[in-house]
């Protein structure tokens, strides 16, 4: 196999290329006929829509270019994802894409990467603890938190004057993703001058990255937090707005708040962010229960990251836009980012119109 690590260590572009990337549903999948090699896939986990569509792209936009493609979905399993990602190495992929269900637990597995002359993209999650991590292709994630903020912020009126004070409760991603740091601190940069002032409050007092997470974002974990929370701190107090990183985790934090007696004249929903236009929060959305998800076109993510797998293994250096910013504890991986779009029930039409859902879906 040709050894691709020279290659890697050259400097990238700063320049914008984009190419054509989808699935399978099986969770493994050969695709494409042409010599230009066979690219390992591993994603996260099948529970979520938007990583279906991921790992759908990617083998679409991979046989589109000749390659073939191998496709698996560890199932939020971290030692299963290892055990996949070593047989994709012994299989004798050339690259791999990887988006990590514990971004610290593939060290070994990539070091034997490394020593096959295997190339390793970091998928939206950043690798952590190795230096075999060869770039890493995500959106602008403090971008998303600032979005998940601004919402809020703009609906209470915060910006117009609004005094307040107003009641907000904080939910974070999972601790083993590197993308939660990213957008907490996001949300935080511009969250933190009202709660300084008392504007916001947070009952609960949980407001550390530490106190907020959510295991493998898992809805069902955040709809119990937001239970207790209301159960503890709400008794005599209205909830006004929740940050909440992921639309998974909304709709679990809306379960308990309508069992908790939200959603009338006298107790209006608060307003509750999201992220990855997934269907069922989008459909939320336009009934008017979540207030906003954060639109991440993995289309395009997965044609970035095919155009990455085509620049390598044909020895050219990818495009990248930060060479500095995204630290994985041994190095700066070189990073490719795109930009995220805020959506809300003003401008939901955007996902039909970029042909992300149907109209009828959206009904």
């Amino acid at each position: 196999m040709l050894n691709r690590r020279a290659v890697l260590t050259g400097a990238a572009s700063l320049a914008l290329t984009l190419s054509a990337c989808g699935q399978n549903k099986e969770g493994s999948s050969t695709g494409g006929s042409g010599g230009g090699g066979t690219v390992g896939i591993a994603m996260p986990t099948r529970a979520s829509e938007r990583w279906l569509l991921d790992g759908k792209s990617l083998v679409e936009g991979l046989k589109a270019r000749e390659f073939k493609s191998e496709l698996v979905y560890g199932d939020d399993d971290p030692k299963a994802q290892v055990a996949q990602i070593g047989k994709l190495i012994d299989q004798g992929v050339e690259a791999l894409i990887i988006a990590a269900i514990d971004n610290k637990s593939l060290n070994s597995v990539l070091q034997r990467a490394a020593e096959a002359g295997i190339a390793v993209i970091a998928y939206d999650r950043l690798i952590l603890g190795t230096k075999n991590v060869d770039y890493y292709i995500s959106f602008d994630n403090e971008m998303v938190g600032r979005m998940q903020a601004h919402h809020i912020i703009e609906k209470l009126g915060l910006e117009d004057g609004e005094d307040g004070p107003f009641n907000i409760e904080l939910f974070a991603g999972s601790p083993d993703d590197n993308n939660t740091k990213f957008f907490y601190e996001g949300s935080m940069a511009l969250l933190e001058p009202y709660l300084e002032s008392k504007q916001l409050i947070v009952p609960s007092g949980q407001t550390g990255l530490g106190k907020i997470t959510t295991l493998r974002w898992d809805g069902p974990t955040a709809q119990k937090r937001m239970a207790d929370l209301l159960d503890e701190f709400y008794a005599t107090k209205q909830l006004d707005a929740v940050l909440s990183p992921y639309d998974g985790i909304s709709r679990g934090i809306l379960a308990a708040l309508n069992a908790d007696g939200y959603d009338t004249a006298a107790k209006p929903l608060p307003i509750v962010t999201g992220q990855d236009a997934e269907l069922p929060s989008v459909k939320s959305i336009i009934a008017g229960d979540q207030s906003q998800t954060v639109f991440k076109d993995v289309r395009n993510l997965a044609d970035a990251a095919c155009t990455m797998i085509d620049d390598i293994l044909n020895d050219r250096n990818p495009s990248v836009d930060d060479t500095v910013t995204y630290k994985n504890g041994v190095k700066p991986v070189p990073a490719r980012l795109l930009q995220p779009t805020s959506i809300d029930k003003s401008n939901y039409e955007i996902l039909a119109r970029e042909e992300y859902f149907t109209e009828d879906e959206l009904k």
